[in-house]
């Protein structure tokens, strides 16, 4: 599996070796091991799946105490998938990096605690895997306004399907600063 850095720090891209043959292929799509070697020792908890439908937008999302890793796949159809860094005091502070992943390029996202998560659905449908390194908590989800200017994020879609809930999150500069930068190997 190769992993790749981003513009953003600690968010990640993993391509894994996909063996393909006429009867279909083969890869592996988690390698804790991989991870480790690259610096990222995370346990996951929870594996979701989620099925939308053309142009669904879902986010931006992201839990609080302690937040949550994310590890984000697609396993049908295509997706533009967008991390935000929330850690207040981060050389990317309020900077967004987006990427697509789909069954075809077999890419997957792995977003650590301190971003936001949103992705769009390019694709008739889209059904993504993803594995979480808490449990989903209720009372410790969040949100941000899924086009809110602070971001500027390049949506590839102009008139989003919704949830009711995404709809009325508030915007970056109403928000609490939920999560402080540390930098790498201090205290």
């Amino acid at each position: 599996m190769e992993v790749q850095s981003t513009p953003l720090e600690g968010v990640l891209l993993l391509k894994p070796k996909v063996m393909q043959d006429e009867r279909g292929f083969f890869l592996e799509s988690y390698s804790a091991r991989t991870l480790q070697d690259h610096g990222v020792d995370t346990t996951f908890v929870q594996d979701n799946h989620s099925r939308s439908v053309k142009g669904t937008l879902r986010g931006l999302h992201y839990q609080v105490n302690p937040g949550q890793v994310k590890l984000v796949r697609v396993i049908a159809g295509e997706i533009f998938d967008v991390a935000v860094d929330l850690r207040w005091g981060s050389p990317t502070y309020g900077q967004w990096f987006g990427q697509i992943l789909s069954s075809e390029n077999f890419l997957q996202m792995y977003i650590p605690i301190g971003f936001a998560h949103g992705f769009c659905v390019l694709s008739e449908t889209a059904d993504l895997a993803y594995k979480c390194s808490t449990y989903y908590s209720p009372k410790d989800e969040r949100g941000l306004m899924w086009n809110d200017p602070a971001f500027a994020i390049d949506w590839p879609v102009a008139d989003p399907i919704l949830s009711a809930r995404d709809q009325q999150h508030p915007s970056f500069e109403e928000s609490e600063r939920d999560f402080v930068y540390q930098l790498a190997g201090s205290r």
